[in-house]
């Protein structure tokens, strides 16, 4: 594979309404079919019309930034000082929602375009309807990257290219089986394209020619635009790194906060509320887990109270519970009862954050006093 990464030059500066097909087309008569179209989306939003006005005066930009931002934003992933990384509502993680005041005249904001990939798509067809050629858009911004410093394009939207050329089931040389292997071709390109369109040049299109971007015809209910840029992102729920430390923090103590008195994982029920029997796919306790729990919080609960784990077996719990802590109070006097339930609290967060769910059992009378009873499973 030979591949050129050429620059179109002389787009000038384009306001809302322009047909961008066509300044495309005047400024590069010299596309080829079968080229890939790298395009930034800041020319695509001016197009558009996505450009806010400042007002003049500094607090009233400032509320209008922060109106806006907030607008844009689905979820804060992370804040430092004035900084704040987030989720937009088209799913990008990004500094500022990828609000942006670079190339653009003094007072204006720029947002991002409203549906990045319907916009690749229409542009594919305008050039398609102007120049009769087949090409590949992918709608291109800056991002930065957890763990490295520097900026680099990634697509925000595509149309007429697979954005991921998946590996997984070939076998490398060595006749290992790929498993994770998904090349993320379209920020590949984006990434490619802008080394030759620059920040400061004022070069806002490039074209990446001889990547077979045809060499499997896209499928699908999506047509023969393909999916855009949808698959490459990854769902919150299966992102290792979902939020900056002091969201993950005050996530944490909010879920310590709320602990619910069945724990963070429902005990099997059986009549009235009871645990049922025979439930067989109770996840077992590591008991160095829980001794870990109980020494984390021995030095803040009160002097006296106690905490004793022991095997869920003849208790009425056993069906539900793989284990007992048996815990036991200060003293009997109010102010040592209402100390004895924040130390109780205490534990049964520090169990939480160790994978281990709790319930309470309620007090039962023993020959050496009265203890109240955690149930214990480890969370699946």
């Amino acid at each position: 594979m030979r591949l050129e990464i050429l620059p179109v030059t002389g787009i000038g500066e384009v306001v809302p309404g322009d047909d961008l097909a066509a300044l495309i087309g005047d400024a590069a008569p010299w596309l080829r079919d079968g080229d890939v179209l790298v395009v930034t989306s800041k020319i695509v939003s001016k197009a558009e019309g996505r450009l806010v006005d400042l007002p003049a005066d500094e607090a009233d930009r400032d509320r209008v930034r922060d109106q806006l931002l907030a607008a844009e934003t689905a979820e804060v992933v992370a804040r430092r000082g004035a900084t704040r990384i987030v989720r937009t509502r088209h799913g990008f993680v990004m500094a500022a929602a990828g609000i942006d005041n670079s190339n653009v005249a003094p007072a204006r904001l720029v947002l991002l375009p409203v549906d990045p990939d319907r916009s690749a798509r229409q542009l594919r067809a305008g050039l398609r309807a102007r120049l009769g050629l087949d090409l590949a858009v992918v709608v291109s911004d800056t991002m930065g990257r957890p763990w490295r410093n520097g900026l680099t394009d990634v697509a925000l939207g595509a149309a007429g290219i697979d954005p991921v050329r998946d590996y997984r089931g070939q076998t490398d040389r060595y006749g290992n089986e790929l498993r994770l292997t998904q090349m993320a071709v379209v920020d590949e390109i984006a990434a490619a394209g802008d080394l030759v369109k620059g920040k400061a040049e004022q070069v806002p299109v490039a074209v990446v020619r001889g990547y077979p971007w045809r060499a499997e015809p896209l499928a699908g209910p999506a047509g023969p635009d393909g999916p855009g840029v949808r698959p490459l992102i990854r769902e919150p729920g299966q992102d290792l790194f979902t939020l900056g430390t002091a969201e993950a923090r005050r996530a944490g103590l909010l879920t310590a906060a709320t602990l619910p008195p069945g724990g963070p994982v429902a005990a099997p029920a059986g009549p009235a509320g009871a645990p049922a029997a025979g439930v067989d796919d109770r996840c077992p306790v590591d008991g160095e887990t829980v001794a870990r729990a109980v020494r984390l919080v021995s030095e803040v609960v009160a002097p006296g109270t106690r905490f004793e784990l022991t095997d869920a077996g003849g208790q009425p719990a056993d069906a539900a519970y793989s284990a007992l802590l048996r815990c036991r109070p200060p003293g009997d006097a109010p102010p040592d009862l209402v100390r004895f339930g924040a130390d109780l609290h205490r534990l049964r967060a520090a169990l939480a954050a160790d994978g281990v769910a709790s319930a309470d059992l309620g007090a039962v009378a023993g020959p050496d006093g009265t203890v109240v009873l955690l149930g214990l499973v480890a969370t699946p």
